[in-house]
């Protein structure tokens, strides 16, 4: 029997605290649940288009609006361990008792919380391009902004000047972003100065199709959930990872300057037993998208290493 193609690109489920929470269907209708995490900021549409990718997979792709992005309600105030009860009312409610969770940037952490805090309902997960806490356990501040394009460090420093501050850069901050994405979507960062590999990575076209698409939902919406992930993520997330009792892959880039390798580092370093995969030359984008997704599902759905990862010295403490 061929799998059948869902492609839902908006339903809506309420959380129990009466909040609208915003999700998406892709790939396999039958197949292996896994939760995708979008990064920040971002929105459900994050998913590579061809939605037949993750059919060949034997996968159901579950993303959803973040707290406060796209159609989903904000919660204030939230941590990035907040958004296990969310990834758990999905689960819920699609019927799904166990699952993979994947997150990549400003998702890659939040998909942590939800291998250290849901171990009965998580299989495995995926934290790729993902940051590490500041702060004690984590961080020091200086090591933590080391090698951060100067837009990310001016961003951050606003997020620790506080909401008052914050907000109002990021309202101006995603106007002119969309602005720019209208004319070219391979200019959504602006000046940052990227690596070659996510230049050429953000001239893909598959790529430029979902940043027209995630940045016209974001800009229609507006900066509560992006306020929301800064804040979050400059602050304690509301778990440890060497919590962390499932099978993880922590996956980086060297030439990132988003998340740049020392975070990386620091989570192989500190998640316990996970699986790491370094990519040499790429940055933050990776360089061979469909490879890496499909490498990414196997992981998730079958446990199968990617090519080329290998496994982490950290036991359990």
């Amino acid at each position: 029997m061929v799998p059948r193609a869902i492609g839902e690109a908006l339903r809506t489920v309420v959380t129990p605290d009466g909040r609208t929470l915003a999700f998406a269907l892709w790939g396999d209708s039958d197949g292996f649940p896994v939760l995708a995490l979008h990064g920040t900021p971002g929105c459900r549409l994050e998913r590579w288009p061809d939605e037949d990718l993750y059919r060949r997979a034997g996968v159901c792709l579950v993303t959803h609006d973040r707290a406060g992005y796209g159609r989903s309600d904000r919660r204030r105030g939230r941590r990035i361990a907040d958004e296990v009860d969310d990834v758990l009312v999905l689960a819920d409610h699609l019927g799904f008792e166990r699952v993979g969770v994947t997150g990549a940037s400003g998702g890659g952490h939040h998909a942590l919380a939800c291998a250290a805090l849901a171990p009965d309902r998580v299989v495995r997960a995926t934290c790729f391009v993902g940051p590490a806490p500041l702060g004690p356990p984590g961080l020091e501040q200086e090591a933590w902004l080391a090698g951060q394009d100067p837009g990310n460090v001016k961003e951050f420093g606003w997020a620790m000047a506080g909401e008052v501050v914050l907000y109002p850069q990021l309202e101006r901050e995603l106007a002119e972003m969309a602005a720019r994405v209208a004319v070219d979507p391979a200019t959504v960062l602006g000046d940052f100065e990227l690596s070659e590999d996510d230049r050429r990575e953000l001239r893909r076209a598959e790529r430029q199709q979902v940043i027209r698409e995630s940045i016209a939902e974001q800009a229609a919406t507006g900066v509560d959930g992006w306020v929301d992930d800064d804040l979050a993520t400059i602050r304690p997330w509301g778990f440890e990872v060497d919590q962390i009792s499932v099978p993880v892959l922590i996956r980086y880039g060297i030439s990132d300057v988003l998340v740049p390798p020392a975070h990386g580092e620091w989570l192989a370093a500190n998640v316990p037993d996970c699986v790491v995969k370094v990519d040499a030359q790429a940055g933050h984008l990776g360089s061979n998208p469909e490879q890496d997704i499909a490498e990414n599902m196997r992981w998730l759905r079958d446990g199968i290493l990617p090519t080329g990862s290998r496994a982490s010295v950290v036991g359990h403490r």
